[in-house]
């Protein structure tokens, strides 16, 4: 039985096999430019996180109906559960699909037919949170926003991805700021591939309650001292990072040092099927190449359980945290 966890950096666009991929495709009359899922598995190689987007959305195009997106979800929920996911914060890219030609409600009921079922299906209690993408314009970042109201009974927060050089957070306040107004939680990739000073802004000025990744926060001593202070979660992905070459090899991976610092660190997926890994993949794989002992894993369960976003349900944190807290390790 693994670990349990928390999964609270996971993009379900991200979570597309091959193999469903293939499937979706002749479902919905998609011509892939692979000859099979071998071919397009070795495209799963990327010098950076843009050559890693640019599939990303081309592989998007085999997504159309409802039932796309209930397939998409339902077979990572599968597969996280088998991990010892207990609970996952799922981020989707609504922009992606309706400049596609999709409709929101096409995204959203789709993923809540898998998410509305996922406790009693998959043992998975799951929150949606739905991403603008920064190297779109804010005021598309708005529009999706509006859009989206109808379904705020299923969306509980906002996020920030895509390609982050060039796009500062203080692009999107006014969006952040007409989120907050809404009630909902609040997130943002930073200091991934961009420098530390993102990730003040993304607190100063979005006011997330999260930051994913941060990795390059190591770089600002006062900015470490103020979210071990301010006990701020940090979502990090260390299989995804030597994947986009933000870490070369995973034994370099600046985790335990994090760790040492007092910060607040999770360890979660992001894009598995891209990035060889799933939840409990990254476990083992720090646990391997960096040496974690049981009780740094056990900190680094626990503490994605404190960072989810279960204020709603404090009885079901509990109960995830005595799980983590009775774990035998074999």
């Amino acid at each position: 039985m693994p670990l349990p966890k928390a999964e609270l950096h996971l993009h379900v666009e991200g979570t597309l096999e091959p193999e469903l991929a293939f499937e979706l495709a002749a479902r919905n009359g998609v011509e892939l430019p692979y000859a099979d899922t071998d071919e397009l598995r070795k495209a799963y190689q990327f010098e950076d996180l843009q050559s890693f987007l640019n599939l990303y959305y081309e592989l998007m195009a085999v997504l159309r109906t409802e039932r796309d997106f209930e397939d998409l979800a339902n077979a990572y929920l599968a597969r996280a559960a088998a991990q010892g996911v207990r609970h996952a914060e799922i981020f989707f890219d609504p922009q992606a699909h309706t400049k596609r030609g999709l409709e929101l409600g096409t995204v959203v009921e789709g993923l809540w037919r898998a998410l509305g079922n996922s406790a009693a299906g998959h043992g998975v209690s799951t929150r949606l949170i739905m991403c603008f993408l920064r190297d779109d314009s804010a005021e598309s970042a708005m529009a999706t926003l509006r859009a989206a109201e109808p379904y705020l009974d299923r969306i509980v927060g906002i996020g920030l991805d895509s390609a982050e050089v060039g796009h500062p957070p203080v692009k999107f306040r006014e969006v952040y700021e007409a989120a907050a107004a809404l009630g909902l939680r609040r997130v943002a990739h930073a200091g991934e591939e961009g420098p530390p000073e993102y990730i003040t802004e993304a607190l100063d000025i979005l006011g997330v309650e999260r930051v994913d990744h941060g990795l390059r926060c190591m770089e600002d001593q006062a900015l470490v001292e103020r979210l071990v202070r301010d006990r701020v979660p940090l979502t990090l992905c260390p299989l995804s990072n030597v994947r986009l070459r933000t870490v070369d090899v995973l034994a370099d991976h600046p985790l335990p040092a994090m760790l040492d610092a007092g910060l607040m660190c999770t360890v979660n997926s992001d894009d598995p099927a891209y990035f060889g890994g799933y939840a409990g993949d990254n476990f083992d794989a720090v646990r391997s190449a960096l040496g974690l002992d049981r009780e740094r894993l056990r900190e680094l369960a626990r503490n994605s359980f404190l960072a989810s976003f279960l204020e709603d349900d404090e009885e079901l944190r509990g109960r995830y945290l005595a799980e983590v807290e009775a774990y035998e390790f074999t």
